[in-house]
């Protein structure tokens, strides 16, 4: 039998994974490399022995029958957000957050591994429940399942990593048939307190004006004022909806509490951000406010990923990282290296091998006869994505940097284990696709 499930797994799938973790150590290396040739980093090595014991679990992974981790999920959550919790006290102290813990050179970062135990306690939770459940309620005993671990991991703070729980909560929902009003909501609030948190940033470091006309977004009179009245508003709606039946009372209120919820959390967002995360986002607007320091590393990312061509300069043969203009460079910026060595061409197969990942991801959900495997699969397309779209946007300076590893390519290793077993719950997932 255990023969036969390496035999019928989706080679695919595990190929275009195992393809990028090779690309990943072959570009570690590059970065270790000076401009007079010299390695001066051992990155490379750490990451060949994390990707081996990466593959090393997805296929033990395949092995094991996914379903017998469905009653071991909450306390996989909960050992996850204690390790979370203790992090926050007793973690190490790197590049402003307390998101490691370890002994000596060993160490691990919990919330990379907290994404994958949260997608399979959500996954059983939205099994559990079933469609005929009330949409409300289960809709929010998802946002809490995610929004736990995201605030304490916010708390650490890592800003990028807890983003990443945001697309695992949409996705999952909205395959588990979560009403699409409810999905569209939160969608509607990260999207309104994105930009009301944004535009007096705007206007005080791009257009650098002393006008009032913004600033009033970040006033705390102005939010309460705001916020009391859409709640008066709501609440009016709310009895016109008991009262009368009518649906544009519910749409009004619906509104209402958009509106509610993106102007708090965008006040407390000013609060919260840090000083080098508000000019991270200030930087995504405009990198020239700061060429030098905080926009540096989109100028050089971009320059890395344009002189790069067509076909690249060829493998070692980068200027920017090899005279060390790239900062970050194995990690966060791996993705300009390897288009600055292998061009154009060599980018479109890095999109082209997650896009496999993705539509085999999404081949496997909707084969699936069983709702929890279907649900973990789900969620683990949505953070593929999610990470794809976001560090790689981030390189190009078409999204704010956040820190959010490439992951299978990126140096981690935390990130490449926790890539590498979600591979292996989808595989071991594919392979009994056909049972409940």
């Amino acid at each position: 039998m255990r023969i036969r499930n390496f035999l019928e797994i989706d080679f695919f799938l595990f190929f275009a994974a195992l393809i990028l973790t090779v690309f990943g150590v072959l570009f570690i290396y590059s970065s270790g490399v000076t401009s007079a040739g010299v390695l001066v980093s051992t990155e490379y090595l750490r990451q060949i022995i994390w990707g081996i014991s990466g593959v090393i679990i997805a296929l033990v992974l395949v092995l094991l029958d996914y379903r017998r981790i469905r009653d071991l999920s909450v306390w996989l959550y909960l050992g996850t957000l204690a390790l979370l919790v203790y992090t926050c006290f007793f973690g190490r102290l790197v590049n402003g957050a307390r998101a490691w813990i370890g002994i000596g050179a060993f160490g691990i970062q919990p919330s990379e591994f907290a994404k994958i135990t949260t997608i399979i306690f959500l996954a059983r939770y939205l099994a559990d429940s079933g469609r005929e459940a009330n949409d409300f309620f289960r809709f929010f005993v998802s946002c809490l399942i995610v929004l736990v671990p995201m605030g304490v991991i916010l708390l650490q703070p890592d800003f990028g990593t807890s983003l990443v729980f945001i697309p695992i909560l949409l996705v999952m929902t909205f395959v588990a048939g979560v009403a699409i009003r409810y999905v569209v909501f939160l969608i509607a609030c990260i999207g309104l307190t994105v930009i009301l948190m944004v535009l007096p940033l705007w206007q005080s470091y791009i257009i650098r004006s002393s006008s009032s006309s913004l600033a009033f977004l970040s006033n705390i009179r102005f939010t309460a004022i705001a916020i009391l009245g859409l709640t008066v508003i709501g609440l009016i709606a709310l009895f016109g909806f008991k009262k009368y039946k009518k649906r544009y009372f519910y749409w009004i209120l619906y509104s209402a509490a958009v509106g509610v919820f993106s102007f708090g959390a965008s006040f407390m967002s000013h609060s919260v951000l840090k000083d080098y995360q508000i000019m991270r986002l200030i930087v995504f607007l405009d990198p020239d406010v700061d060429p030098q320091g905080a926009g540096w590393n989109i100028i050089q990312s971009i320059t890395a990923i344009g002189s790069g061509g067509l076909t690249g300069k060829g493998y070692l043969q980068g200027t920017q990282s090899h005279y060390r203009f790239l900062p970050q460079q194995s990690t966060d910026f791996i993705f300009s290296i390897f288009t600055e060595e292998w061009g154009l061409l060599g980018g479109l197969l890095v999109f082209g091998l997650f896009l496999l990942i993705i539509l085999r991801l999404v081949r496997i959900t909707r084969t699936t006869a069983d709702p929890f495997g279907a649900y973990i699969t789900a969620g683990l397309s949505g953070m593929y994505i999610f990470h794809f779209l976001i560090n790689v946007g981030m390189t190009m300076g078409i999204m704010p940097i956040t820190g959010i590893p490439l992951l299978f390519m990126s140096y981690g290793g935390s990130a490449i284990i926790s890539a590498m077993a979600g591979i292996g719950l989808a595989l071991s997932i594919h392979v009994r696709r056909y049972l409940r």
